[in-house]
């Protein structure tokens, strides 16, 4: 007979409450980024739920029961009938270029609910779901999800952590973002280096006509989009060559690593930006390993088994297997340049 650990039990219990806390969080969340709830609430300081809502344009009751619902989450701040959003919960809901606005993670985990029943059909097929099939919104969710960290780190700290890059980007460098989806990235850089000359390729065509969409609006002169896959895009003599938060999802990316092998200048540099994981299970038992762990279920091990070979990293393959992949390619040098919570930078060549 099975002897239950009722202490066992009741943190079990207690810690999947709370994890469907958030879970249905999720929609309130969206919500009140789409409303403006967030940045109303922010712009105008204390409220109350009437005042909030006359200022955004809703129905009092719903905002009222949203307000409600977002102080028990902890979201915002609530004291006597008043709401407010701290500093703190500022950043996270209210501000888009924070280092740690997190719409866009509240986003992705919608369209993963959405890609639900394709993945469940490909776990009894074992096929892929293709990153043109998956769910709807899922391309600008990815594209949000990234954009905090890309905003705050790769001009600053991520390209300035690579040997010698930004001398030869200031001076004029040619430089190639490889599965570059909207183009976040890239536009990031040519805005930062207007001498150099930059290419954004992505084997998804909605992708590279919404990059060409943004490339336009900021009215960038020095770069452009073109489809094209990550192992036979057209394109030579690089620099410098970028994948952000990519290479785990390609079908091959050995093919792939030697492809951008032969596209870099002798002396180039091959800049790989991965998501922060350890080479082990153990390793990333954690908040961000359980976080990549779901999402590369759901979204990187998909599209990976869709594509020819079928490798299938996954979003969490690790230091050590990453360097494999990129070694296959032809590159004998490679080190972590710079890492942050989410993330790691490797730089081969």
């Amino acid at each position: 007979m099975t002897t239950i650990n009722e202490t066992i039990l009741d943190e079990l219990v207690g810690r999947v409450i709370g994890d469907l806390g958030g879970a249905v969080s999720v929609p309130l969340v969206r919500i009140g980024d789409a409303l403006g709830l967030y940045r109303t609430l922010k712009a105008i300081g204390p409220s109350k739920a009437h005042e909030l809502a006359d200022a955004a344009g809703c129905a009092p009751r719903y905002v009222r029961e949203w307000l409600a619902a977002q102080a028990a989450s902890g979201y915002v701040h609530h004291e006597r009938g008043v709401f407010s959003l701290t500093p703190e919960q500022a950043l996270v809901f209210a501000e888009p270029d924070s280092p740690v606005n997190l719409i866009g993670a509240f986003d992705t985990a919608a369209a993963m609910v959405e890609n639900q029943p394709k993945v469940q059909s490909a776990f009894k097929t074992g096929r892929g779901v293709a990153w043109g099939d998956q769910a709807g919104c899922m391309f600008c969710a990815v594209a949000r999800l990234f954009r905090p960290g890309y905003v705050n780190a790769l001009v600053q700290e991520w390209l300035p952590a690579l040997n010698g890059v930004t001398d030869k980007l200031n001076a004029g460098a040619t430089v190639a973002d490889v599965g570059c989806g909207h183009g976040l990235s890239t536009i990031l850089m040519a805005q930062a280096f207007p001498s150099s000359q930059f290419t954004g390729y992505d084997f998804h065509t909605g992708s590279i006509a919404a990059a060409t969409a943004h490339a336009q609006a900021h009215g960038l002169t020095n770069l452009h989009f073109e489809v094209g896959r990550a192992q036979d895009f057209d394109g030579r003599d690089f620099d410098l060559i970028t994948c952000f938060d990519c290479l785990h999802d390609m079908g091959d990316p050995e093919a792939a690593a030697a492809h951008i092998r032969k596209a870099l200048k002798p002396g180039g540099a091959w800049m790989v930006v991965e998501p922060m994981a350890g080479d082990t299970l153990e390793e990333n038992t954690n908040p961000v390993g359980r976080l990549y762990y779901s999402a590369s279920t759901m979204i990187c091990v998909p599209t990976s088994l869709a594509q020819e070979t079928g490798l299938a990293l996954g979003a969490q393959a690790g230091e050590r297997r990453l360097a494999d992949v990129i070694r296959s390619g032809g590159f004998s040098h490679i080190r972590r340049a710079a890492q942050t919570p989410l993330n790691m930078i490797l730089e081969a060549t």
